[in-house]
């Protein structure tokens, strides 16, 4: 990585943190909160792309794993990740890789319905896909109770998933980060 590469990945890792600082918000039904750190994970893969959104988020969960109270309410610790939210939250770099490749592969065009496409599927898909298996098994819930309970993340994470898109839109206009990526046979 250069050195511009590395100050990237580092700015994205401490826009995580302090996205942490918004309050813990606990929701009904699930015993996961909602959290404003998704939308570091969206960001940080539509506006970096997937290696270096990647290896952001990446170290944000090493930040968390060796015990920086960096999550929503000063959480932090392999207490937290062993625990009912840490799908998510080792969700977090796979989603950030997901949002970037996506926005490599449509780059060319990417223009405000295939940012909300990628921030949708990489930043909300996803993190749901291995988060609530992992709520269920670890919080011994039923899955289809941990999948409906989740219903109560969607507005929240559309609204995140506008606010990443828009950003991204804009940050491609004025001072394009991601490099496109190839389609194989393209």
């Amino acid at each position: 990585m250069r050195s511009k590469d590395i100050a990237l990945v580092a700015l994205f890792a401490a826009i995580m943190v302090v996205l942490g600082f918004f309050p813990l918000i606990e929701l009904p039904l699930v015993p996961a909160p909602f959290t404003a750190q998704t939308l570091g994970v969206m960001l940080a893969g539509s506006v970096l792309g997937a290696r270096r959104g990647g290896s952001a988020i990446l170290l944000f969960v090493v930040l968390v794993a060796i015990g920086l109270p960096v999550l929503p309410g000063g959480r932090g610790g392999l207490g937290v990740i062993m625990g009912v939210t840490g799908g998510f939250v080792l969700a977090y770099p796979v989603g950030a890789f997901v949002v970037g490749l996506l926005t490599e592969l449509c780059w060319r065009r990417y223009n405000l319905a295939l940012a909300l496409l990628c921030n949708a599927v990489g930043g909300a898909l996803v993190l749901y896909a291995i988060g609530i298996p992992w709520m269920a098994v670890v919080g011994g819930l039923p899955l289809g109770r941990a999948f409906t309970g989740s219903v109560v993340f969607l507005p929240g994470d559309a609204a995140k998933v506008v606010v990443a898109s828009l950003a991204a839109v804009a940050v491609r206009r004025a001072y394009p980060l991601v490099e496109p990526r190839e389609r194989a046979g393209a």
